[in-house]
């Protein structure tokens, strides 16, 4: 039997949260991926099928130079929080995305609590 890939079982993790977490236009949902390099989070309305907001390292709106550390994921998560309150979400059910609730994956979701987001 071939061994698994740290990809393949992040990817079997996430979809099994992905069977349990659907967004919705009440309460969407708050997806993260994060690369090596940089860390990226959409609001998602899973029922219609489109993503309402999103933010990444990537964007020069962002601010942040390096991407791929815990105080860029603090940044991005203020900036999600702004930009989902703008078009007047305030509640949405967090997607870790297979990822384990640390570093900075539970800094981005700490931020964006403390800038006003619920979940």
């Amino acid at each position: 039997m071939a061994k698994r890939s740290r990809q393949d079982s992040r990817r079997a993790v996430h979809l099994r949260i992905r069977k349990k977490v659907r967004g919705t236009a009440v309460r969407p949902r708050l997806a993260v991926f994060r690369s090596l390099n940089h860390i990226y989070v959409q609001v998602i309305d899973d029922q219609a099928g489109v993503t309402l907001c999103s933010a990444s390292t990537v964007e020069k709106a962002s601010g942040v130079k390096a991407g791929g550390n815990v105080e860029a994921a603090k940044a991005i998560g203020r900036l999600i929080a702004e930009r989902a309150k703008e078009k007047g979400i305030t509640n949405v059910v967090f997607d870790r995305g297979g990822y384990l609730y640390h570093g900075r994956v539970k800094s981005l979701a700490e931020s964006a609590r403390e800038a006003g987001l619920q979940f």
